[in-house]
C-alpha cells in the first residue's frame, strides 16, 4: 500500500518511512534536527490513570530510541463521550501528564474526537544533533545485541483482559509499561559512537523489530535462554494466553528464522510477543558492551541483558540458539 505514495525528496529529511524507523527526523540546521512521532493505543489495563501513564511512555519511547531529547507533547484522544464518564477521560489525561512530567516535558495541547472505541496517545517532538541520530539500521557484524526490558507484556495484558491476572501481576506489568526508557536512552547516547543502531520493542515484538535492524547483508544470532521474560508470562502462554498480534508477528518473520531443535513454538511466540512500551534494542561495539551494561544497571535499568550478536549474513536471517 505505502509503495504507491509519492517518494520523499527533500534533502533535509534525515529519517522518513523507508526503513520503518521509530520517528521522523528533519534537519533544521547543521547542528539541530527535529524528531517527531505519533503513537496511541487502546486501553491495555482497566485503570484509566494507569492507561494514560502507559500510553505516554509508549509514545515517548520512539523519541528515546532515536537518541533524541523530547521537548513537548500533544495529546491525541478518541473517546465515547456518551457511554463512558468524562471523569475516566480526565484520569487518562492526568496519567499521561504524570508521565510527561517525569520525562521533563510539557503537554501543549492536542486533539480529541468522539469515538466508540477509546484510544489515547501523544504526538511527541524532540531534538537531536543531525550527526548523532540513532537509527534502527546501522549495526555492524560482531556488534552485541542488548535488550533493556523483559518480554511478555502482550501475554500479561491479554491475561488482564481475560480477568485471570492477579492484582500483583497487574501492578507489575503496569509498572514495567509505564517505566520510561529515558535512563536507558541517556546511557546509550553517552556511549555514542560505540552504539551503532537502536530501536524500541513495541507492537511487532522482539523478533519483528529485530528483523527491521537487519539490512545490508546483516544477520543476527539470539541466545533464547538469555532473553529476559516476565516470569508470570510463562504459565499463561502455556495455557494459550497470548494476543493475536503475537501470532501474526511470528508468521511475518518465520521464513527468516533458523531455530535450534530445542526451541519450541511457545518460545518463538514469546519472542514475537506484541509489546506495549517495551525496552530498547541496542547494537553496540562488542568491546564496549560490558561497560554499557554496567552503566545501564547503575542507572536502574536492571533488566538490561546481552541477548545476541549481529553477524554477516546475506540472507538476513535470525538464528535462535
Amino acid at each position: 500500500m505505502l509503495r504507491h505514495l509519492p517518494p520523499v525528496t527533500d534533502p533535509r529529511v534525515l529519517v522518513g518511512a523507508s526503513t520503518r524507523d521509530d520517528a521522523a527526523v528533519y534537519r533544521l540546521t547543521d547542528e539541530l534536527a527535529v524528531v517527531t512521532t505519533v503513537d496511541y493505543i487502546t486501553p491495555v489495563v482497566d485503570d484509566p490513570h494507569a492507561w494514560g501513564r502507559v500510553a505516554a511512555a509508549n509514545a515517548l519511547s520512539d523519541i528515546y530510541a532515536m537518541g533524541a531529547e523530547p521537548l513537548f507533547a500533544l495529546n491525541t484522544v478518541n473517546f465515547p463521550r456518551d457511554t463512558l464518564p468524562l471523569s475516566d477521560l480526565e484520569q487518562v489525561l492526568l496519567g499521561g501528564a504524570a508521565t510527561a512530567a517525569e520525562a521533563g516535558i510539557p503537554i501543549l495541547g492536542g486533539h480529541s474526537i468522539d469515538d466508540p472505541e477509546p484510544k489515547f496517545g501523544m504526538v511527541v517532538v524532540g531534538m537531536v544533533h543531525p550527526e548523532r541520530v540513532l537509527r534502527n539500521v546501522g549495526a555492524l557484524p560482531g556488534d552485541a545485541l542488548i535488550l533493556t526490558k523483559p518480554l511478555g507484556v502482550g501475554i500479561m495484558t491479554t491475561a488482564i483482559k481475560r480477568g485471570i491476572a492477579s492484582p500483583e501481576q497487574v501492578a507489575e506489568v503496569v509498572e514495567q509499561m509505564a517505566r520510561l526508557n529515558r535512563a536507558a536512552a541517556e546511557v546509550m547516547v553517552a556511549a555514542w559512537p560505540t552504539v551503532h543502531a537502536a530501536t524500541d520493542v513495541t507492537g511487532f515484538g522482539f523478533l519483528g523489530h529485530l528483523s527491521e535492524m537487519l539490512a545490508g547483508g546483516l544477520g543476527v544470532e539470539v541466545d533464547a535462554g538469555r532473553v529476559p521474560v516476565l516470569a508470570a508470562a510463562w504459565p499463561f502462554v502455556r495455557h494459550g494466553v497470548f494476543p493475536g498480534g503475537s501470532r501474526r508477528n511470528l508468521e511475518a518473520v518465520e521464513d527468516r528464522l533458523d531455530a535450534d531443535s530445542g526451541i519450541d513454538d511457545l518460545t518463538k511466540l514469546v519472542l514475537a510477543d506484541a509489546q506495549t512500551s517495551g525496552g530498547l534494542l541496542i547494537a553496540v561495539d562488542p568491546r564496549e558492551a560490558g561497560e554499557l551494561l554496567a552503566d545501564l544497571h547503575a542507572r536502574g535499568v536492571r533488566g538490561a541483558t546481552r541477548v545476541g550478536v549481529f553477524t554477516s549474513d546475506a540472507a538476513q536471517r535470525i538464528r535462535i540458539r
